[in-house]
This record gives structure tokens, C-alpha cells and sequence, in this order.
């Protein structure tokens, strides 16, 4: 991407030509104590880009979630999420009655959800399982000390956490890899996105010109999210994801965030999740790597279990994604309900 793109981010949408302000990235040693990570590109820019795909002819707005229920996937590294549905209630002396339920478990830790930056921490050595774990050791995005966003194991996040993060609308790309890496077939459970193959998808698409710009939320669809419905025992088992040097390249490409079909965004090929194996190309003792440098290094943003079959199907390859997360004060995720507007790419 030149400088001149990077600076004002340039793109030709079929439209014509919008050059729109974008507002440049401190270093992140000029940036510490910073709660909001690459949120602080959306805004005008961001959402002129919107505008563009909102007028497109036959642009419709498209679901990125799944439905929520009992009988849902859910993952083994949080709190079961469980709905009980209660009888009728009557009002005494009205004509009224009505429906209710109640819920349990780690809503943010299952279905579709986004992660906040204070979700993830690391430590500077590999710890051997061995003793308690060394918490006070944890540093997090932007210089955070564990002791500054979390001072008791039952306080919640002081900083980082789920309401911090501003309303996400932005532009939004989607790369279909089980098109480009699979022949249209969902990906294997050992296969891994590179950035070799997001620039590839980029070009394949029609994309290449236009690249990543800073504040665009990226889609991947990988076909994974077919297991949600069709083999759930499978789903949460294994699965692909990004390879590290593409997490490096969004960051570089200073995305605000990315949603992938899978429940990791990281690659889990066989043994990952038993810790007897690391995805390829990660570094060592960060298996999570993916998890690790969007949260604590580069500020980019996760959704977990995004809808994205019926987008790639009609291929809606750009869109205006708007994305709430609850205001959960010091959470450290949320479940969210995604929607993408936009067009079939003609």
C-alpha cells in the first residue's frame, strides 16, 4: 500500500473516487495506557466509506450471528451458556401475562462474541504449569499491568475491558478462502491462512487495488461455521485460522477488527487444544499467537463465531459492518449481533 493510500485512504468503489482522511497511528510506545486499540481509526472516515456501500443498488443487510440456544456449540475454555424458559406470569388484577427466561453461564465466552483487549495477557517466560500461576507477572495491551487492570482475582477489568469499546461501523471486506484455498469447500482442520493467501484473495476478488485500510473490519469465511449446525460435537474440536505472519500483516494494515467462521480466529489442528502442539509458524509458548498479538500487541479487535455463509454465497465482497458490543463494565468480552450491508459484487 503506498503512503499516499495510507494517509488518506483512497478507494474507487464503482462510485467514483473517494479520498477520505484518515487519521495516523502513534507507535506504541508513544501510545501507553491507550484503551481502545485500532477503534481510534473509526469515526467520519469509516463511515463515509459506509455511506458508499449503503447506496450501492440491491444492497441488504445480512445477519453475522448465529442463534443463541441451549443446544449451541460451546467451547470448553468457558462457562456453559444455558437458557430456562419460564412459565407465564399474571398481574393480579389486570388481564396481563407474560413470557420471560433467564441465563447462566458466560454469555461473552460463547456464540458469536467479540473479545476485548483486557481478555488476553502474556508473561514474559513460558510458565511450566508447575505452582500458582504468576499473574502479577501479566502485561496486556498499551503497558497494562495486570495489577492495574485487575487487582483482585474477583474485581473486574479497570481498564481494557468490553465497554471501552466505541460503536463499531466501518467498511468491511470479505475473503472467501474456501473459494480461493478449498475449491468452495469448507477448509481442513489443519489449514492455515497466510498472508500470502489474503493478498491473494485480494487480487482474486478484485480487491487488490483497494487493500486494507486502516478501520476496516475484515471477514474470512473458511466454511468451518457450516459445522456449527452440522457436526457441533466437531466444531469446537479443532478447526482453521490465521497464520501469524498474517495476523502481522493486519496489524500493519491497522484493521480495527476481524471475524472469522471459526471459534478461534487461531488455527487448532489436532493436539493444539491438549497442548501437545503448537500451529506452525507461532512462536514459542504462544499457541494462541493469533489471540496474542491482535489483543495485547496490535489493538484489533476478534469476533468468534461469525455467520458469514449467506455473505460469501451471494458474494457481498465489501459492506458496512456495524457491530455493538453490550456496555458491560469491565468485561472482558461480550456477545455481539453483527450485521453487514452491502451489495453482490457485480
Amino acid at each position: 500500500m503506498s503512503s499516499v493510500k495510507r494517509k488518506f485512504g483512497i478507494s474507487v468503489w464503482g462510485l467514483g473516487l473517494s479520498i477520505l482522511p484518515i487519521i495516523s497511528t502513534p507507535a506504541l510506545a508513544e501510545n501507553l495506557k491507550d484503551q481502545i486499540g485500532m477503534a481510534r481509526h473509526l469515526g467520519t472516515a469509516t463511515w463515509a466509506r459506509c455511506a458508499l456501500e449503503l447506496e450501492k443498488p440491491g444492497a441488504k443487510a445480512f445477519e453475522l450471528s448465529h442463534e443463541r440456544a441451549n443446544e449451541m456449540p460451546q467451547a470448553k475454555f468457558a462457562e456453559n451458556e444455558q437458557y430456562r424458559f419460564d412459565a407465564p406470569h399474571g398481574l393480579p388484577n389486570t388481564r396481563h401475562g407474560f413470557n420471560t427466561e433467564s441465563v447462566q453461564g458466560n454469555i461473552g465466552g460463547q456464540g458469536t462474541q467479540i473479545d476485548a483487549l483486557g481478555h488476553f495477557g502474556y508473561l514474559p517466560f513460558i510458565w511450566d504449569g508447575k505452582g500458582e500461576f504468576p499473574k502479577d507477572k501479566l502485561k496486556y495491551y498499551g503497558g497494562w499491568t495486570h495489577q492495574q487492570i485487575k487487582p483482585t482475582d474477583d474485581s473486574r477489568l479497570q481498564a481494557l475491558g468490553i465497554e471501552k469499546v466505541p460503536p463499531i461501523v466501518t467498511s468491511a471486506i470479505l475473503l472467501d478462502a474456501a473459494r480461493y484455498l478449498n475449491n468452495g469447500k469448507r477448509l481442513n482442520d489443519n489449514q492455515i491462512i497466510s498472508q500470502a493467501d489474503i493478498e491473494g484473495m485480494l487480487k482474486a476478488q478484485g480487491l487488490a487495488k483497494r487493500g486494507l485500510l486502516p478501520g476496516d473490519m475484515l471477514l474470512i469465511y473458511t466454511g468451518w461455521g457450516k459445522n456449527w449446525d452440522e457436526a457441533p460435537a466437531k466444531y469446537y474440536t479443532q478447526g482453521p485460522g490465521l497464520g501469524y505472519d498474517a495476523a502481522l500483516y493486519l496489524q500493519q494494515h491497522e484493521i480495527v477488527a476481524v471475524a472469522l467462521d471459526n471459534p478461534f480466529t487461531d488455527p487448532a489442528p489436532k493436539g493444539m487444544l491438549d497442548g501437545t502442539k503448537q500451529p506452525e509458524g507461532t512462536p514459542k509458548g504462544l499457541p494462541f499467537a493469533i489471540h496474542h498479538n491482535n489483543l495485547t500487541q496490535a489493538g484489533i479487535y476478534q469476533i468468534q463465531n461469525a455467520k458469514l455463509d449467506e455473505l460469501a454465497e451471494n458474494q457481498v465482497w465489501s459492506s458496512c459492518a456495524i457491530v455493538l458490543p453490550l456496555k458491560i463494565k469491565g468485561g472482558a468480552q461480550s456477545p455481539v449481533r453483527p450485521i453487514a450491508i452491502g451489495a453482490a459484487s457485480s
